[in-house]
């Protein structure tokens, strides 16, 4: 074997189970690191010449775990060698590696390697650069790009995370099953942040940062084959799926975004929406719905839209009332609005978000859709109070050109105009 795409895909998929195994040896995350790096040499050098090894993950596992020990041993040489040490070189054994490890720990490895970049006392931001660096194996150069900072400002933001884990003492034990429960929230969580840091680029740094969206997607296909009977597992890489599936439709050539009405549909990725629809057919078969579910079953009813009047708002609307239920939030029902202005006009749907001014009174979306509701209603003066307000809260370039162009309708005619409202691309 000799392709070198296939080897670094191998390594790629084999790091969460590998560096999971070596961190519960080690008990601590900069050596498993450096043990499964030292791994991935050793593979570049011998795997074009011997062929692949039967089971990647074991055999980085058991030859970064003997480099880690000899990195002991030479750091120390008056200490007596452990039993864990007296291990061979490996040149002979790769033959017993897959019969010599025990492949059950690989379920709690990974989900413990997950638990830990989802620290409770870790800031978000710091558990999505860890979980990146760690689970996912990107460079710290490639980390910074996607989130728009400095490499050495992403070097201590990971340091500090690995320096508050080591602090905390966090325990290395299989997690019970309650646990389990209440941190695989967390777990997914951080993956739907993961994905929420590419989705949300802007049309400039699309390119930059999309990548983060399909590293969260196979983190998410990751935690499914962890916890395949999960329905809200099941919904979480549903809603990922048929999210990304619209992204080559969601900006122009010039970078500027194109609300989900106007997206050319045959762009849209089918294949991924074949797999998300199917998903989250199965996981609502469980009748077990949660919010991932739930903000799936509204993405596919999007994508099931062959064109924009297709689509069954009366549905969406009811799915958003849901929501609304399980996961209070003004958000949530700012989007739900954008149903019941088609359902039952935009002076219901305005009625509805008037009492979120205070609490989304710096939310861009907020004063883009207020405004869509304005103009359709022929309230052109406060329409534009709106728009104006939304360009000085826009977060990027793109976002302020969207709401410029309504602007520049309404100065050519006060008539009211058909208008979708900006959050939904």
């Amino acid at each position: 074997m000799t392709d070198v795409a296939w080897i670094d895909a191998a390594l790629t998929s084999a790091r969460p189970q590998a560096v999971g195994a070596l961190l519960r040896y080690f008990r601590n995350l900069d050596t498993a690191e450096e043990a499964f790096q030292n791994a991935c040499l050793r593979a570049l050098k011998s795997w074009p010449q011997q062929g692949p090894p039967r089971d990647a993950a074991a055999w980085l596992i058991m030859v970064g775990r003997n480099a880690a020990i000899d990195d002991v041993r030479r750091s120390n040489k008056q200490e007596a060698l452990s039993d864990e040490a007296a291990i061979s070189d490996l040149d002979d054994a790769e033959e017993e590696i897959a019969d010599r490890l025990d492949g059950s720990h690989y379920r709690d490895d990974i989900l413990r390697l997950l638990f830990i970049c989802c620290h409770p006392d870790l800031p978000a931001t710091q558990q999505i650069a860890l979980a990146l660096r760690i689970v996912s194996g990107l460079s710290v150069k490639q980390i910074a790009r996607a989130f728009l900072v400095s490499e050495p400002a992403m070097e201590q933001r990971i340091t500090r995370a690995k320096a508050r884990v080591a602090k905390a003492g966090v325990p290395f034990e299989a997690p019970g099953a309650v646990e389990r429960s209440e941190r695989l929230a967390a777990v997914a969580a951080m993956i739907y942040l993961i994905f929420n840091e590419g989705y949300s680029a802007s049309g400039e740094t699309s390119g930059i940062r999309m990548p983060l969206c399909e590293e969260a997607i196979r983190l998410a296909r990751l935690l499914l084959r962890l916890f395949q009977s999960e329905p809200e597992i099941m919904g979480l890489v549903a809603l990922l799926l048929l999210q990304h599936a619209r992204a080559p439709a969601r900006f122009d050539a010039n970078g500027e975004v194109v609300l989900l009405e106007d997206q050319d549909r045959a762009l849209w990725n089918q294949n991924l929406i074949t797999e998300g629809v199917a998903l989250i057919e199965k996981a609502m078969r469980h009748r077990r719905s949660g919010p991932y579910q739930v903000q799936a079953a509204i993405a596919a009813l999007h994508s099931r839209a062959a064109r924009p009047e297709d689509t069954d708002w009366a549905q969406i609307d009811l799915l958003y009332g849901a929501l609304e239920v399980m996961q209070p939030s003004p958000v949530v029902t700012l989007n739900r609005a954008v149903a019941v202005s088609k359902v039952r006009g935009p002076e219901a749907a305005l009625a509805m978000i008037e009492p979120l001014g205070d609490r989304l009174s710096n939310y861009f979306h907020y004063f883009g859709v207020r405004g869509a509701f304005l103009m359709q209603l022929g309230c052109n003066n406060e329409a534009r109070v709106a728009f104006d307000r939304a360009i000085a809260l826009a977060n990027t370039s793109a976002e302020a050109a969207h709401i410029r162009m309504h602007l520049d309708r309404l100065m050519r005619d006060c008539q009211p105009q058909g208008l979708s409202p900006v959050n939904k691309k």
